[in-house]
């Protein structure tokens, strides 16, 4: 029995290995094609500061080079996301194969999409305000010129932050199929998350009301549409909550 059990540890050990290979891969495989289009993200990512008249440099001579291969890199994730929810869902769910194949194609796209648009909201909205706010803090005297790096550090943990909190329906769906959550405990809790949701705001945005308004308010919005999503995802597992 015990021999049995140890088997079934390693299996899922090596399954666990092979499914984390699989998504090195294809962030691999995806970051060298993302390279090839370096030169446009950066114009893509800078449009914002040069609108505003902030000047951007390099400090180092292989400062672009390590810029564009993190740019390929985080390129390389966001594009393998459908890869990588592949290879989660097969992990996690092995005891419900018949409506993975209903579902699994519905799911990878709502992930990649949710991701989608919280760059995209992060890019449109939050950046423009946050631009705006720091640019402001300077003096007649001081010259609004910031490192590449460090702005790119600053744009890209704010795109990907945003991404990240986007996902907040799609987690409570896998969360709430496999029995973790359930939509009674989402709304018990909800005044404890909505306080969560500000202090995440407050980190992902600077230090302003606004830009931490232009936040929270989303983040709410994805915690009730979270609620909805784990009732759906109950039913459709049936699930009691």
């Amino acid at each position: 029995m015990n021999n049995n059990s140890d088997m079934a540890f390693i299996d899922h050990l090596e399954e666990l290995r092979w499914r984390i290979l699989k998504s090195l891969g294809s962030i691999l495989v995806m970051a060298v094609l993302t390279f090839n289009f370096a030169d446009y993200l950066v114009y893509i990512l800078t449009a914002p500061a040069d609108n505003r008249g902030i000047g951007l440099q390099t400090l180092t001579p292989q400062g672009m080079f390590i810029l564009k291969w993190n740019l390929a890199i985080i390129g390389g994730f966001i594009l393998s996301i459908p890869v990588i929810t592949i290879q989660i869902w097969k992990f996690v769910s092995p005891g419900l194969y018949n409506r993975e194949r209903k579902i699994l194609l519905p799911l990878i796209l709502t992930v990649f999409l949710c991701f989608i648009l919280g760059a995209i909201f992060a890019y449109m909205v939050i950046l423009p305000f946050s631009l705006n706010f720091f640019a402001s803090m300077v003096t007649d005297n001081v010259q609004n010129n910031f490192s590449i790096n460090y702005y790119f550090s600053f744009v890209l943990a704010l795109i990907i932050g945003s991404g990240v909190i986007f996902e907040m329906p799609v987690a409570s769906f896998l969360f709430s199929s496999i029995g973790i959550i359930t939509p009674s405990f989402l709304r018990r809790f909800r005044r404890e998350a909505i306080m969560v949701t500000v202090i995440l705001s407050a980190i992902i945005t600077p230090p302003d009301p606004i830009s931490l308004i232009i936040m929270s308010i989303p983040m709410v919005i994805l915690y009730e549409i979270s609620i909805l999503v784990s009732w759906i995802s109950n039913r459709l597992f049936n699930q009691d909550e």
